[in-house]
């Protein structure tokens, strides 16, 4: 009997049912949105939100339970390099399914399931609307041209530091601490490589306690490789490491 069992099964094994949605949920996180049908995409939800719940507090822990799941190191670090501060204030709800209609062949219903803080087509549309014009009792409608000339510094796209590396190819360097880095005056991966530790573990406890579960131990030997071009290196170290952090 299945009594108190509301999952579907999905014609599957349980040992394939696992598979393909660990699979699909590492599409999900390195991608960002997945064409899938309906009834997958609702069994998906359930399966990839708590562990984007883990992700917000980076620890070896929860690396390792994601890890459990994902079998996948690149969507791994993706997950806790950037998705995770994209959903930092977000309290639930991560994923967002929109109904595609049924497909041609087995009339199945099909869905969009996608991360909503990573919407970018529905943001630069909700940017790109004109600025909503209301009418006067005296003077008819106002002049759009005033209403579009007070919007438009909100769309303006925030300055580009010169001459910078992306700091965010060093592991356990997201994009909200790649931002910090910068405003300390780290830009590049020469800066980080000449910083110390503690310099940097400085700048992350005056942004906030959120950051006290980083390390940067790792950071300036990965910033020095990156520096000299050594990638395959890089690569290597990193494939070592934990979250940025010594394999314990």
């Amino acid at each position: 009997m299945r009594h108190g069992k509301k999952d579907n099964h999905l014609g599957r094994t349980a040992s394939h049912r696992k598979a393909m949605l660990s699979n699909m949920a590492s599409s999900l996180i390195i991608h960002k949105r997945i064409e899938t049908t309906l009834a997958k995409a609702k069994e998906l939800r359930k399966y990839v939100e708590p562990l984007l719940t883990r992700a917000k507090e980076d620890s070896t822990h929860n690396r390792r339970v994601v890890f459990s799941y994902l079998n996948d190191k690149e969507s791994v670090k993706e997950l806790f390099g950037t998705v995770s501060d994209k959903i930092a204030d977000r309290p639930g709800g991560y994923t967002r399914i929109i109904k595609l209609g049924n497909r041609l062949g087995d009339a199945a219903e099909v869905a969009l399931i996608e991360l909503v803080d990573f919407n970018d087509a529905l943001l630069l549309a909700n940017a790109d609307k004109p600025a909503k014009t209301r009418r006067s009792r005296r003077g008819g409608k106002k002049e759009a041209g005033e209403a579009v000339a007070v919007a438009a510094p909100a769309v303006e796209a925030p300055a580009v530091v010169a001459d910078g590396d992306d700091l965010k190819i060093i592991e356990g360097i997201g994009p909200k601490i790649a931002d910090l880095l910068v405003e300390g005056g780290i830009v590049t991966f020469a800066d980080l490589a000449a910083s110390t530790p503690e310099a940097i573990q400085e700048i992350l406890d005056k942004a906030g306690p959120q950051y006290n579960v980083h390390n940067p131990s790792t950071w300036p030997a990965q910033a020095q490789l990156a520096a000299d071009g050594k990638w395959d290196e890089l690569k290597t170290l990193q494939d070592e490491l934990i979250g940025g952090r010594d394999s314990e």
